[in-house]
């Protein structure tokens, strides 16, 4: 394919199919497993099917370091800010990433986070509560989506929740892509400082939290103050924005395919509520711009000659609608196996915090629905405002009434 014919990525998602990929990208993926597109003044590769995802994501030579030659960032310019912060270990790899990884690992381990259900389950209880006390209609998100994983991974983190609309409005910012370059610097600085004073304060009174664990590396000399308000960035960000969408727009999803909503409503098997867990991350995937790599040496993949130098864009949307992986891809079915799913990647770069994040939508989407089951939309679906223009997708609010 010819540059100048290149399609141009991210694409735009079918009027009236909110939860689907855009065409597009079906009709690249039945194409061909790798196709060229525009992103910003570069070319990149988009790798469309699941096994090819999962094969190179996994592979050492394909990296995640923002700075590399041919990483396709999704925005004119990297994350950084004035005082030095950065975005944590995302944008690393091996061993650097492992290193700086480690440090964080064991709050989201399965057994750690297991304790904290009974907690998680009393913030959903009580939101719940505050919810049917209230007036109706209601916008969901604001009540309810955004709540729930703020408190939690504030709670996690050590962060003040009353601090919640500085960091909500700053998140917000950095990760829409209609934002200009100094707006998201602008952003990044405000958490970035943010997160250093805090890290300050807890170097100097520590507490039992997450951040307090990190000054103790601080004062060893295994970080400094900046990499630990970096880290902190990382987790604040997606401790709430990924969680929060998922919320909101699968309970949309739900609502939309009452079939699928009656499954969680009349049932009381944790194995049912963990089933249809990963089967709504698979079908909607709030991570919806890929993520992005960098070749680092010329790789022969499968006789296609993947060059030193060149982007890899990988749509886990659109592998996660692989008929080949998931038959019938494009049907909701909360019945399915999917467990198999790259909505948290793939590989050393797999979500940290995928633990946390499905213990929380297990505890909300076994609770909310059999507590209002009568739960409805209060607005007509084309009325709804969806996040287009961020890196993350979901809706900006979503009104309901009981």
């Amino acid at each position: 394919m010819k540059t100048e014919e290149a399609p141009r990525y991210p694409m735009t998602r079918a009027s009236g199919c909110p939860f689907d990929p855009p065409p597009k990208l079906k009709e690249l993926q039945e194409e061909a497993p790798l196709v060229k597109v525009k992103v910003f003044d570069k070319t990149a590769w988009l790798v469309t099917r699941y096994a090819d995802q999962r094969r190179l994501l996994a592979d050492p030579r394909i990296s995640a370091d923002v700075t590399e030659p041919g990483y396709p960032s999704q925005t004119a310019q990297p994350l950084r800010s004035d005082e030095g912060v950065g975005i944590g270990f995302i944008l690393m790899d091996d061993p650097e990433h492992a290193r700086l990884r480690r440090m964080v690992t064991a709050p989201f381990m399965i057994k750690r986070v297991e304790a904290l259900r009974p907690a998680v389950q009393k913030i959903v209880d009580g939101l719940i509560d505050d919810l049917l006390a209230g007036p109706k209609p209601v916008d969901l998100m604001e009540a309810f989506a955004l709540p729930v994983p703020s408190l939690v991974i504030c709670e996690l983190l050590g962060v003040p929740y009353t601090d919640h609309d500085f960091f909500q409005q700053n998140s917000k910012q950095l990760i829409s892509l209609s934002s200009t370059p100094e707006e998201r610097g602008e952003a990044h600085a405000n958490l970035g400082g943010y997160l250093y004073n805090l890290v300050g304060e807890k170097l100097e009174n520590p507490k039992e939290d997450l951040l307090s664990g990190l000054t103790e590396r601080v004062k060893a000399g295994e970080l400094t103050r900046q990499d630990a308000a970096g880290m902190g960035v990382l987790l604040l960000l997606a401790g709430h924005e990924t969680t929060a969408n998922m919320i909101a727009l699968g309970t949309l999803a739900l609502l939309e395919h009452p079939d699928q909503l009656a499954v969680l409503r009349e049932t009381d098997d944790p194995k049912v509520v963990q089933g249809a867990v990963e089967e709504l991350l698979r079908y909607l995937n709030i991570t919806h711009n890929g993520r992005r790599r960098a070749v680092l040496e010329d790789i022969d993949f499968d006789g296609q000659l993947l060059k030193a130098g060149e982007g890899r864009i990988f749509p886990n949307d659109i592998g996660n609608r692989d008929p080949e992986a998931f038959p019938d891809p494009d049907r909701l079915d909360l019945h399915r196996d999917a467990r198999h799913h790259v909505a948290f990647g793939f590989g050393v770069h797999q979500c940290l915090g995928q633990p946390l994040a499905r213990m929380e939508l297990q505890v909300v989407y076994s609770t909310l629905y059999r507590r209002i089951p009568t739960l409805r939309r209060a607005a007509e679906l084309d009325e709804i405002p969806f996040k287009h223009d961020g890196s993350v997708y979901g809706v900006y609010s979503l009104p309901v009434t009981w």
